[in-house]
């Protein structure tokens, strides 16, 4: 039997059952403790994040075993042992070995159980010694039951998981630095996605109307606390509906998380308590700009007053003419991080935007939201542009500032043949899950992050 399915199945068991039932067992694990004392030696192993005590004793085993065990096997080896569970006098749930027998040798030196991997460079680049001793484990399989339930969710709804190109010939979907690579065929660059947005949106046009995918992305833009190169997002696309309701959708999707894996809907991150069964808060961009800054609304409307803030902020915005582009810096510098509890920012500025439709009564602003928790954005959506006349501007405005983007023909001829009416959102699992095991960078929730960036 499996070391963690044994602990799981046997761990509440009394002493007087355990005797009753005389369970005889087989398991295996790796040792991460060895203490010998006299005829007597006890040895702790481990599997996933459940731990064994091993009871060897020299009148209850073989001789050829317990000179075999005293002498060959060693903190890190990797055991098969056969006996009878008890516990022990101070209540130890353990195995009375009978047989045991070195499966796996381990031929370097390991820390020991109690110290563990104090340096978090060696648990990034040696993340096996992570699991193993620092008991970092826990944290990838609430990641696996995070993305598990997200899939659940939105498959209870009617939603398709789909799967769309990584090698891209144009990359697009975000405004991000690609990876670029060359075919050996053509000698042509391809690129490593930087969203799936573009082909996700292709599909609804060719019929699909709720579809989802699970996605690692690229990006070629260095590391910090919230940033890999490399990470996972769900992109979410569903027709005939406006971003709002993707923000209930949102907070329905956090509600089911939470109550689903941890059986109750409040969590702590950095002591501060986050209730996902309250409604989110929702904010436009400059009512967060005045309700954290003290500033009277209005004077947000007036371009003047808005450079006389930015001197006062001591903001610099490179394009001041443009009073959109000085409320998004305003909000950047002044707002994000204090969004702690989950919080919906939204009517972002269209040139921020350009995969967004237009908002019907401010021909400036996107239908767009953000996500924050704990000062972090965790997710983006918009009602979907499918106007091929105005996205074809707006590419093309973003070619002629930029040399590095191109024009997306393939994706204007898509949507040529006409797009339905539709929201899409994408939210950060590796940002998910730090929320929901509190920790501070996302490397601690990556198992192979790119430390060679740093």
């Amino acid at each position: 039997m499996y070391l963690n399915e044994l602990v799981k199945k046997y761990n509440n068991f009394s002493k007087n059952e355990l005797e009753n039932i005389n369970f005889y067992i087989k398991t295996a694990g790796r040792i991460i403790y060895k203490r010998i004392i006299g005829k007597l030696t006890f040895l702790i192993i481990k599997e996933l994040n459940e731990l064994l005590q091993i009871y060897i004793s020299f009148s209850d085993i073989e001789n050829k075993y317990y000179i075999y065990q005293k002498k060959y096997i060693n903190i890190g080896d990797i055991i098969g042992v056969e006996g009878n569970l008890f516990r022990t006098k101070n209540n130890v749930l353990s195995i009375k070995c009978k047989k045991i027998l070195v499966l796996s040798k381990s031929y370097k030196f390991m820390p020991d159980k109690y110290h563990g991997i104090s340096n978090y460079e060696v648990s990034y680049k040696k993340r096996y010694l992570d699991l193993i001793y620092n008991n970092s484990i826990s944290t990838f399989i609430i990641r696996s039951k995070i993305i598990n339930e997200i899939r659940n969710f939105l498959i209870k709804k009617k939603f398709i998981e789909v799967e769309t190109p990584i090698l891209q010939n144009i990359p697009g979907g975000a405004n991000a630095k690609p990876f670029i690579t060359k075919t050996n065929l053509s000698n042509k660059n391809i690129y490593l996605r930087i969203s799936p947005e573009l082909y996700l949106k292709k599909l609804l046009i060719g019929g699909f109307n709720k579809i989802f995918e699970i996605n690692k992305n690229f990006r070629n833009e260095g590391i910090s606390k919230f940033h890999n190169p490399e990470f996972s997002m769900i992109e979410i696309y569903i027709t005939y509906v406006k971003y709002e309701y993707l923000i209930k959708l949102i907070q329905n999707l956090f509600k089911y998380i939470s109550k689903k894996i941890f059986n109750k809907y409040i969590i702590y991150y950095d002591n501060i308590e986050i209730n996902f069964n309250n409604s989110f808060e929702i904010y436009t961009m400059k009512e967060s700009i005045s309700k954290y800054n003290n500033i009277d609304i209005k004077k947000l409307n007036n371009i003047n007053e808005c450079i006389k803030i930015l001197n006062k902020l001591n903001i610099k915005v490179i394009n001041n003419n443009n009073i959109n582009n000085i409320h998004l810096e305003i909000f950047k510098k002044t707002v994000e991080k204090k969004l702690i509890y989950p919080t919906f920012i939204t009517e972002y500025p269209i040139e921020d935007s350009p995969l967004s439709k237009r908002n019907d009564k401010k021909q400036n602003i996107a239908d767009r939201f953000e996500l924050f928790i704990n000062g972090s954005e965790i997710g983006n959506g918009f009602s979907e542009l499918n106007d091929p006349y105005d996205q074809s501007l707006r590419f093309l405005k973003q070619f002629n500032e930029d040399n590095n983007k191109k024009y997306n023909f393939d994706y204007i001829d898509a949507l040529e043949y006409g797009l339905p009416p539709c929201a899409g959102l994408g939210l950060g699992i590796d940002r998910i899950v730090m929320l929901f095991t509190n920790k501070k960078s996302i490397r601690d929730v990556i198992l192979f992050p790119n430390i060679h960036y740093k």
